[in-house]
């Protein structure tokens, strides 16, 4: 009978119920979550860094982003796109517009909706903090080829469609609230 002496050796530098863990481990070098989640924490990081000479954290650039791209959603619309509870969209539109950077304007057609409008200021923003934005993402591209990121981006895409038909499949629906201290 032959004797792993890498196991025993292993277990006697940890201990069983620590050796047992190496073994059976999910290494985070090799979890595609693991390295997403890392990746997207140092892009906002240095996102953050970016804008907050503005004024502007990096809970209200998820609006604000949303705003530039169709100014006047409804609460619950700016919620869905940015995918946060409808609690944590109120305090945020709160916050921008003590800044100065939204107003809310009772829905014409509908006087139990809310538009989120983006005011003077918040509409300028855009055209000093997308460039910066664009910059942080050149930064974590830095060294790619045009076919890399666009085969990066595809990849990404076909990982979300891929989730959300696993999502579908087991009837989840909700989305969870994206982290705070994003």
């Amino acid at each position: 009978m032959k004797v792993d002496t890498e196991t025993i050796d292993t277990e006697k530098a940890l201990g069983s119920q620590a050796a047992e863990r190496t073994r059976v481990a999910f290494p985070l070098e090799a979890s595609v979550g693991y390295q997403l989640r890392a990746t997207n924490r140092l892009i906002q990081r240095l996102l953050q860094s970016r804008i907050a000479p503005y004024g502007v954290t990096l809970g209200m650039w998820y609006f604000l982003r949303a705003l530039w791209e169709e100014d006047g959603l409804t609460q619950r619309e700016l919620s869905q796109r940015v995918g946060t509870m409808e609690p944590t969209t109120l305090s945020a539109i709160a916050g921008m517009e003590r800044e100065g950077l939204v107003t809310r304007k009772r829905n014409e057609q509908d006087r139990r909706k809310i538009n989120i409008l983006l005011t003077q200021r918040g509409r300028e923003l855009a055209d000093e903090l997308v460039p910066l934005a664009k910059g942080v993402v050149e930064t974590a591209v830095e060294g790619f080829s045009l076919r890399e990121v666009d085969l990066l981006l595809a990849l990404l895409s076909e990982m979300q469609r891929n989730i959300e038909l696993a999502l579908r499949s087991h009837s989840i629906d909700e989305e969870p609230e994206l982290e705070e201290a994003t």
